[in-house]
């Protein structure tokens, strides 16, 4: 057996869906810089400290792997899905054309924005929550609610039609596969999608509307129709994938210990600590971010050569005692919450003013709506979505 063979694979497997892998806890204490191996049968370096996690995060020397790079392949694909396809080429990963790219898409994402959203979204909820109590319990809460509300915030925001949203889900699906996908499968998925944005971004041309494609190719110097492709996928992708699983995932954590729901009833002020302390906890963040090291760093006291793929863990960075009290419990008014559930430094999630709106306002709504509401099945019971970058249960039984 060759010494590749023996190195623990990653991402790690856990039996619990809402529980972290053990291997978490243990590398963290001992072995906080970690040789693992990953789907496709590289190597990589895994880091699982709070503090070391952002600062390779935080590194501006350090981005995003792009296909140039002789990177560890997450997926046991040659090619294909999010890490190795066109939109990653597309976008501006590092020096002033990532940051020109981002200032034109973060002026969308404002925290004046988001208050302007936020009773549509909420009107929204209340639909969907209604629709899902006219048919009945129990009820699957992910595709009732934690599914169907972030498509139709992202894709009114994109000006894309949400009767599209099961072609979006699936292309979002294959396009973050590590396992669960063929290569000709990811191969015909980055091709649909990228015919369908191309053609939805020549119809926003043509006819604009009030929606973030039609303000980008109102610019001065608007972005190419590449560049432009790739940013509509890469938002649909985010900004549908993470945060319904994020949705499903944090009302499954809150009512698997009925006495989180109860005081969050009692107290719905704690709705904005408690929506940030789910996201420290997730248990089911996927596999991380990576970094391709591109000159020699000591990080956590070991030497990483240039030509390292580095895999940031925040779901493992989040529980690190020495920055959390009482790490492993879920503290609904926990504060401060450093927590790197979205990343750190200047590759940080852009989303996240909008992901923190959505999940709030889920909150708000199934507290007011909903205040009787439990699981349906046993914790146990519930199933994790494998072979996906993004963690995530595959449903949340529920009823009231």
């Amino acid at each position: 057996m060759s010494e590749v063979d023996e190195l623990p694979r990653f991402p790690f497997e856990t039996d619990a869906a809402l529980e972290p892998p053990a291997e978490w806890a243990e590398l963290r204490a001992k072995c906080p810089v970690a040789h693992v191996q990953l789907a496709s049968g590289d190597q990589a370096a895994l880091l699982l400290r709070h503090e070391d996690v952002k600062q390779i995060l935080s590194d501006p020397r350090f981005t995003r792997p792009t296909p140039q790079d002789d990177a560890a392949k997450m997926a046991d694909v040659e090619s294909g899905g999010i890490f190795n396809s066109e939109m990653a080429v597309a976008i501006p990963q590092e020096g002033e054309r990532h940051l020109t790219w981002r200032r034109s898409i973060g002026k969308w994402f404002t925290a004046k924005r988001m208050n302007a959203l936020r009773p549509g979204i909420a009107t929204m909820a209340e639909q969907l929550v209604d629709d899902m109590v006219a048919k009945g319990a129990p009820a699957d809460l992910k595709a009732s609610l934690g599914f169907p509300l972030p498509v139709w915030v992202i894709c009114d925001m994109l000006g894309v039609p949400d009767a599209d949203r099961d072609r979006f889900s699936h292309w979002s699906d294959v396009m973050l596969s590590m396992t669960k996908f063929t290569q000709e499968e990811m191969d015909a998925a980055q091709r649909e999608f990228w015919q369908y944005m191309g053609g939805h971004i020549a119809a926003k041309r043509a006819n604009p509307g009030d929606d973030i494609l039609s303000a980008l190719l109102r610019e001065d110097e608007p972005m190419s129709d590449t560049t432009l492709i790739a940013t509509g996928m890469g938002l649909l992708i985010a900004g549908h994938e993470t945060t319904a699983n994020m949705i499903t995932k944090m009302v499954a954590m809150l009512l698997s210990d009925r006495r989180l729901w109860e005081d969050l009833l009692e107290n719905p002020a704690l709705v904005r600590t408690t929506v940030e302390e789910a996201l420290r906890l997730d248990a089911n963040g996927g596999l991380g971010m990576s970094r391709f090291i591109t000159e020699e760093i000591e990080i956590g006291g070991v030497v990483l050569p240039a030509g390292t793929t580095a895999m940031c863990s925040m779901g493992a960075a989040n529980r690190d005692e020495t920055v959390f009290d009482r790490a492993a419990e879920m503290d609904l008014r926990r504060t401060p919450n450093q927590h790197l559930a979205f990343g750190a430094g200047a590759h940080a999630c852009l989303g996240q003013p909008l992901a923190r709106t959505e999940l709030q306002v889920v909150l708000e709504v199934l507290l007011r709506k909903l205040p009787s509401l439990e699981l349906a099945v046993s914790v146990d019971d519930l199933r994790r979505v494998e072979g996906l970058v993004v963690g995530g249960l595959v449903e949340l039984p529920v009823r009231w």
